[in-house]
């Protein structure tokens, strides 16, 4: 009756935990249902073989009280980590927003507050935010962020368009069909294509160590059986079952997911959205910093635009403003706001080369602004008519920024401008750090030659001229305002109000990183104690059932106070407002 009464623990209560272990198995993995599978099913077949025999009651007890035991403190984890997680959603908070047009008048909303029916601008590579019917303009839409086909697609009038594609000609208008999910972009930005290709270091430890802990424990075991059938056979299979239960890699493998997770929470509060917790443990690594310079380090909203030139008329204003209104370029965007009083007119032809200038036809007239040497020149039917000069404001705490990183890291600026700033730029970064005139290529060449050397690069940039250098960079970050320049080559989105405190960030990270490190100490020392218990036959499989899960919240409880602790202060030292 007992034996009845005990299949369903095994072969029903048990199951999550043994069906686990054989998948591990069947893959040549030993993972930690391996060592737990083992225990109850040694207990069982004990049993069986003592009660058939008649030479002894069994374990069925401690059996039906192990199994109880980690299904309760299965369940505790779970209500546990889901509480201390829930919070770490960052999907649902974007720090890009769309342009809005209503009564005429453009407006930038973020992107949780759109509504189904409102009509968004879509300018030249702007990523299209949610699902909507196109109203106005031709589509050429490039999905290869999300299906990987490179092709655009072609899409006219009263067709519908699917977020995540990318607009790749002139400005166009949808009137959205489906709210933003927010959690369908996080999930297209963390497709493989993506993500970097190496692991950080302290992952790297993370695979090791658990790789070996299973084997390790296993060993001992084993150990502990061989040598209690030698002096007590019933010692033996209970010493033998609690140091397979009571050893715990669960610790070493929640430490970094929920300390560096908690991280990435606290950062998203203060609108510096990280991709994942790889990010952080790369971020702990960085030595060497190279930044983009217009619309990274400058505040565009803040520098003043001069043209000097012909004088236009008001039909030029019109199409220079309509042909610049295509583009979402910081200049693109100052001359369109330069003209700001003129109408917008239809734009036709419209073409944008990376780091050169855009084109278009509006009003009759071939409108071209590129760039030059003395500055953005304004070119009106292959005629020079003028350029614009732009007095660069630079960023608030931009200087205590670099002096504050001179002495920890190597500090660059690339520039796709011409030399017109180098006695500002020369005032905050060596003269030697510097380059000016850098097409998109040149950036990602720069930081390939910086790896070669050995350099752990934080790539900061504006996610237009700097895809691919942000894609090649151990670390990318996207410094972004009201604009939709959303890339996905990025790893993290920094609100531009936030630039300044990149410093704090970089310290959490690698605050984060100790943090971590002192997790697998307390489980190092927690495995040791509870093994030297179980190997001398001192502790119950029962008692190893209820100690293994709370040793793992103690853990992720670490982590996650600890990383809030730091973060706390290191903000409140920064003075950045809760």
């Amino acid at each position: 009756m007992n034996i009845l009464l005990v299949l369903p623990v095994v072969f029903y209560s048990s199951r999550d935990y043994l069906k686990s272990a054989w998948t591990g198995l069947s893959k040549k993995i030993l993972n930690i249902d391996v060592p737990i599978s083992l225990g109850i099913l040694t207990l069982f077949g004990r049993s069986i073989f003592e009660i058939i025999s008649h030479t002894g009651a069994g374990y069925l007890d401690s059996l039906a009280g192990l199994v109880f035991f980690l299904l309760i403190g299965k369940w505790f984890q779970q209500k546990t980590y889901h509480r201390l997680s829930f919070e770490r959603d960052y999907k649902s908070y974007f720090p890009i927003a769309a342009t809005v047009l209503k009564n005429n008048i453009e407006t930038a909303v973020a992107l949780n507050q759109l509504n189904v029916g409102d009509i968004v601008i879509i300018r030249h590579r702007e990523l299209i935010p949610a699902d909507g019917i196109l109203q106005k303009g031709k589509a050429n839409i490039d999905y290869s962020f999300v299906t990987g086909e490179s092709a655009p697609v072609q899409k006219n009038i009263g067709d519908k368009i699917f977020a995540g594609g990318r607009q790749m000609q002139q400005t166009i208008e949808l009137i959205l069909t489906k709210k933003v999910s927010q959690s369908y972009l996080t999930q297209l930005w963390n497709e493989d294509i993506f993500n970097k290709k190496e692991n950080a270091r302290t992952s790297e430890l993370t695979d090791r160590i658990g790789k070996r802990f299973t084997v390790a424990i296993l060993l001992v075991a084993f150990s502990t059986l061989f040598y209690w059938l030698k002096n007590d056979i019933n010692i033996a299979f209970n010493a033998f079952t609690a140091v397979l239960i009571i050893a715990c890699p669960c610790a070493i493998s929640l430490s970094i997911p929920f300390t560096l997770g908690n991280l990435i929470r606290l950062f998203s509060k203060k609108d510096f959205y990280l991709k994942n917790t790889q990010v952080i443990e790369n971020m702990a690594d960085i030595d060497t910093v190279v930044f983009d310079k217009t619309g990274t380090i400058t505040d565009v909203k803040k520098n003043k635009l001069e043209y000097i030139g012909e004088p236009l008329t008001a039909q030029e204003k019109t199409a220079v403003r309509s042909v610049a209104h295509q583009s979402s370029h910081p200049v693109s965007r100052q001359v369109y706001l330069f003209y700001e009083n003129e109408k917008l007119a239809e734009v036709k032809d419209f073409i944008e080369k990376t780091g050169q200038g855009i084109s278009g036809r509006s009003e009759g007239l071939f409108i071209e602004i590129k760039k030059e040497k003395n500055g953005t020149a304004l070119f009106i039917n292959k005629n020079k008519k003028g350029i614009f000069v732009i007095s660069n404001y630079y960023r608030e705490g931009l200087e205590k920024l670099i002096n504050n990183w001179k002495n920890k890291y190597g500090c660059y600026i690339l520039s796709g401008d011409n030399e017109q700033e180098k006695k500002n730029l020369d005032k905050l970064f060596s003269a030697e750090n510097i380059y000016f005139n850098q097409e998109p290529k040149d950036k990602l060449d720069f930081i390939k030659k910086l790896q070669e050397k050995g350099k752990k690069v934080l790539m900061v940039g504006d996610g237009l001229n700097d895809a691919g250098a942000l894609r090649q960079s151990d670390v990318g970050i996207v410094v972004t305002e009201d604009m939709n320049n959303f890339t996905p080559a990025c790893d993290g989105i920094l609100h531009a109000r936030y630039f300044a405190k990149l410093p704090i960030f970089l310290d959490l990270a690698k605050g984060g990183i100790r943090l971590v490190m002192g997790a697998y100490l307390l489980a190092l020392i927690y495995n040791v104690v509870g093994l030297s218990f179980a190997v001398q036959g001192l502790l119950s499989p029962v008692i190893a059932a209820i100690l293994m899960p709370l040793s793992s919240v103690t853990i992720v409880a670490f982590g996650v106070v600890g990383s809030s602790w730091l973060a706390g202060i290191k903000f409140k030292r920064g003075d950045i407002e809760e």
